[in-house]
């Protein structure tokens, strides 16, 4: 199987341009199209998590130490 020449993205009608306006035109064109999609986050555990290594503060005052356990 023979592979076909590749089909041009622009081709110039009319006029002489130079080979800097052309490429002026190329630079504008790929421009225009937008930044590339960024690549999605992946979905990290809460458990994983590097705050999960941090220590809590200790409670204050009278039975402060003995709340750390309790549910907020």
């Amino acid at each position: 199987m023979t592979e076909e020449p590749a089909r041009p993205v622009l081709r110039l009608l009319h006029g002489d341009a130079t080979p800097e306006e052309i490429a002026a035109v190329i630079a504008v064109v790929a421009g225009s199209r937008g930044p590339a999609s960024a690549p999605a986050r992946a979905v990290t555990s809460e458990w994983s998590s590097p705050a999960r290594r941090m220590r809590t503060l200790l409670g204050h005052g009278d039975g402060g130490w003995a709340n750390l356990g309790r549910p907020r």
